[in-house]
Formats: structure tokens, C-alpha cells, sequence
């Protein structure tokens, strides 16, 4: 039986000639009462995974369906192509081999990477050969490794060098977050962060600077944050200063020393002499000189104090040592020792 006369069926058109036909179309496409709409699963993926492009609201009169690259029906950039008549699929020359294109019009593309972000076009053919256009977008971002914070001076010294603390490798669509002993960096003008804080700058920095710094790497997709890292500062005692403080600590210490010696000395000899009349009004106890030698008499007869060595200040090893004070105070003659 020969095929009946008029005009070819639909079926057998070119699958090139129906995107042109597509391309042709492109800016006239009726309302229909539910719109086509692309969906992408998920918008935000990481670097690795697998991306679904759903594509809702399909109509059923349709004749096949395909995906592009980009924003616009371009040949040049078609992934992969379905002829619903014959069940078949085309790929294009944007097919890298990680695309499958389903009956449905859904696009899985596998393990994506960065170069996979972008926009991608479902474009729609009807048996009467009219179209309609949507468009999906996708934004692949990678996985962030563990930061490692790196500093452009491993020995500054104190007061003296300015310290630049970077976070890990430079990425896109990446935000900075520092830590300083656990906590969020203080406020001050010593401490500087540039403007993607990557980069945190120390200004002469001191012993209290050594940290230990954590620094924090954030995408859509991932947080990592790096090791504690410890700034090792180099610092000079000041002599000056030490000198100065050691000096005074020691005269301190010494007139500490002489202070309680004076006093307890002066406890003891009121303890053991405190019959001693004043030197003043006390007939029997006469200070002289004899050779420039202060000597200390008591009258013939006389009985000297208790327990007193009437001839103490007559030795000459007490002399340079005895400071022989005669007063009121209690009746008491007082004799300090002078170390």
C-alpha cells in the first residue's frame, strides 16, 4: 500500500530542522494556561555532587524537548536532545558525558564542578511545531579544605615588627571570621582585618599577641575552620628597668632588716635594763673622755646597772659599734649597735 498523498508526517522531521523551527518561534509563544517553569535541585551545590534540573508544568502534546547552555537556543551549545515519537536522545556538543536526559525533560548532570555553574535552557517543542523557553540557573561552589594560617614573620619581635596573618588559600564567594584566645578579636587599632578579612595585620606587636589565632572559611555550601595558630614574639628584658626595681628591692629590704635589729634590740635592753636611771639626773654615772674614747664610770661604791658591763664603751672592739643615748625616755640609758 503506498503512503497516502500530501504532506509528510510530522515524524519524520529533522530533529535539526525542528530547533531551528524552535529558534524561529522563539519570540512568539502563546499563553498557556500553566507556564513552564525549570527547577534546580539544588541552586547551590558543591563541588562534587549531583544536580537535577526538573522541568514542571510539561504539556502533553509534546514533540521532544531539549537543553542548552547559556541563556539563549544556540545550537553550538546543546547538551542533549529528546524526540518523544521515537524515544530517542541526541546529544549535542555540550555533552560531557555526565548529562542524562530523562523522558520527563528532567537533566541530571553528575559530580559537578565550577566550570558547570551557569544558566541552562530547556527549550520545548509541540506537535504544532510551537515552543516555549525556560531557564534554570545553577551555582556550583567547592568544598573548603581545613585553612591553614600563615604569617609573612615566624619570629617578630616585640614593639618593634607588624605581623600579617592570612587564612588559607584565596577562594570565591568565601567570607573570613577570626578568633583570638577563643574569642572574637577586640576592638583596637593595633589589630587591622582587610576588607574580606582574609588577612588580619598585628602593629607592633607585643608578648600578649601571641594568641593562639583560629580562623573560620565560610560558603553556601561548607564551613572549615583552621588549627590554633601561636605567634612566637621575641622579647628583650629591659635592663633599665630591672635595675632600677632590683635597687629599690634591696634597700627596702635592707632598711626592713635594720628596722626590726633597732627594735629588737631596743625591746631587749629595756627588758634587761630598764632600772637604769637617766643619764641626766643619775649621780653615779659619769660619761668622760678619756684619749677621745667615750668612757662610761659609775661612782666608787656605787653599784652599776643589772647585769650592765660597766666597762663596755672602755673596749675598744664595741667602740666603732656603740651609740650610747641618754635621755628620759623610761630612765634608761640606750645602747644601739651599729652593723
Amino acid at each position: 500500500m503506498e503512503p497516502p498523498s500530501g504532506p509528510a508526517s510530522r515524524r519524520h522531521v529533522p530533529w535539526s530542522r525542528l530547533l531551528l523551527a524552535g529558534s524561529l518561534l522563539n519570540f512568539w509563544t502563546p499563553p498557556t494556561a500553566t507556564q513552564l517553569t525549570v527547577e534546580t535541585v539544588t541552586p547551590l551545590a558543591a563541588e562534587g555532587s549531583d544536580v537535577l534540573l526538573l522541568a514542571h508544568n510539561m504539556t502533553k502534546n509534546t514533540l521532544g524537548y531539549a537543553w542548552q547552555r547559556g541563556e539563549r537556543v544556540d545550537n553550538a551549545q546543546l547538551i542533549a536532545s529528546y524526540r518523544v515519537d521515537t524515544n530517542a536522545t541526541t546529544n549535542g556538543p555540550a555533552y560531557s558525558g555526565r548529562e542524562t536526559l530523562y523522558p520527563n525533560g528532567t537533566l541530571l548532570i553528575r559530580n559537578v564542578t565550577q566550570r558547570d555553574t551557569g544558566s541552562y535552557t530547556l527549550l520545548v517543542t509541540k506537535n504544532d511545531l510551537q515552543t516555549e523557553i525556560q531557564t534554570g540557573h545553577l551555582h556550583v561552589h567547592p568544598v573548603l579544605p581545613t585553612p591553614v594560617i600563615t604569617s609573612n614573620n615566624s619570629n617578630p619581635r616585640e614593639h618593634e615588627d607588624t605581623v600579617v596573618l592570612t587564612c588559607g588559600a584565596e577562594t570565591q564567594n568565601t567570607s573570613y571570621m577570626w578568633w583570638i584566645n577563643s574569642q572574637s578579636l577586640p576592638k583596637g587599632t593595633r589589630l587591622e582585618l582587610s576588607e574580606d578579612k582574609r588577612t588580619l595585620t598585628v602593629v607592633a606587636v607585643t608578648r600578649n599577641d601571641t594568641g593562639p589565632y583560629v580562623c573560620e572559611a565560610r560558603n553556601p555550601v561548607s564551613v572549615s575552620r583552621s588549627d590554633p595558630f601561636t605567634l612566637d614574639v621575641l622579647w628583650r628584658e629591659n635592663s633599665r628597668a630591672l635595675g632600677v626595681g632590683a635597687i629599690t628591692g634591696i634597700v627596702i629590704g635592707v632598711l626592713l632588716v635594720l628596722t626590726l635589729l633597732a627594735v629588737l634590740g631596743h625591746l631587749i635592753f629595756l627588758h634587761r635594763y630598764s632600772g637604769i636611771p637617766r643619764c641626766c639626773s643619775c649621780p653615779r654615772l659619769t660619761l668622760v673622755l678619756e684619749e677621745g674614747h667615750p668612757i662610761l664610770h659609775f661612782r666608787p661604791g656605787s653599784p652599776g646597772p643589772p647585769h650592765f658591763p660597766t666597762d663596755i664603751l672602755s673596749r675598744p672592739q664595741f667602740l666603732p659599734h656603740l651609740v650610747l643615748t641618754c635621755g628620759s625616755f623610761l630612765n634608761t640609758v640606750l645602747i644601739y649597735f651599729v652593723i
